[in-house]
């Protein structure tokens, strides 16, 4: 049966918008963007933490490790793998700020379970429930990082720069971003499946991360490990290579300016 516009516009309204479908153009507009709150807070804090410390570790174990690792793997396999490992260490640290990522993704999935809730509330009452996932974001970040810096430093190792005062261009640090981006999602890709699913449950369910994994697989095989591996590529690749890129210029712009 054909609706009439009239019907099939107030039925778009209704998908669109769910809940918010009968209220004013300004509230239907801040519905599309649950858990903005969370996730603005969530996204600065990690990348101010991650591209800014990972360069502080980094000349750390250079200093402590940097002629090891030469004699070990050669200078330039060695200076890729420290930044990889200080990366995957930093990663590491990552689960700190778990809480924030995790109200982010109930917001946008079951937001029915933070409704009429306060930020004080929520932390109060759930406390350390809100590191779950934390085992499995750790497993995670550790080689997304070291994908990530060590992508990147090996990228910039082939086109010759990062290294005895010669600075990277926009455009290198750019493709560097990509190549380092790029492993990093895709070897991350299966545990952040399973952590945002481990996200997603009720604050109350006893089902823990490997039960969900075991049911992944029964049900979707190993290729569900991988669900949404190109989507995310498209839309978070962009944002991770974009901040990347401008982080690391603006970094080795202010090293060679205060040196």
């Amino acid at each position: 049966t054909l609706h009439s516009p009239a019907q099939t516009a107030a039925n778009l309204n209704v998908a669109i918008f769910r809940n918010a479908a009968a209220e004013s153009i300004g509230q239907k507009a801040i519905s599309l963007f649950p858990g903005i709150g969370f996730g603005a807070a969530y996204k600065i804090l990690q990348r101010v933490y991650k591209f800014g410390g990972q360069p502080v570790l980094l000349d750390s174990m250079t200093k402590r490790f940097g002629a090891d690792f030469d004699e070990r793997f050669g200078h330039q396999t060695g200076r890729t793998l420290l930044s990889a490992t200080s990366g995957s260490l930093i990663g590491i640290g990552e689960v700190i700020l778990l809480p924030l990522d995790a109200l982010k993704v109930k917001a946008q999935t079951s937001p029915e379970q933070l409704h009429g809730r306060g930020v004080i509330d929520i932390f109060a009452k759930e406390g350390f429930g809100l590191y779950r996932g934390a085992g499995l974001t750790a497993m995670r970040n550790a080689p997304g990082s070291f994908a990530l810096f060590g992508g990147n430093t090996a990228a910039k190792t082939y086109m010759g720069v990062g290294e005895d005062g010669n600075r990277a261009t926009w455009a290198q640090d750019a493709i560097a971003s990509c190549v380092g981006a790029t492993a990093s999602i895709t070897v991350a890709q299966p545990l952040d499946v399973i952590k945002t699913r481990v996200q997603n449950r009720p604050f109350d369910s006893p089902e823990s991360g490997a039960t969900i994994f075991k049911r992944l697989i029964q049900n979707e095989g190993f290729g569900g490990l991988f669900k949404g591996l190109t989507p995310k590529l498209l839309v978070v690749g962009p944002k991770l290579i974009f901040s990347f890129t401008v982080a690391q210029h603006l970094i080795g712009y202010f090293e060679h300016r205060l040196k």
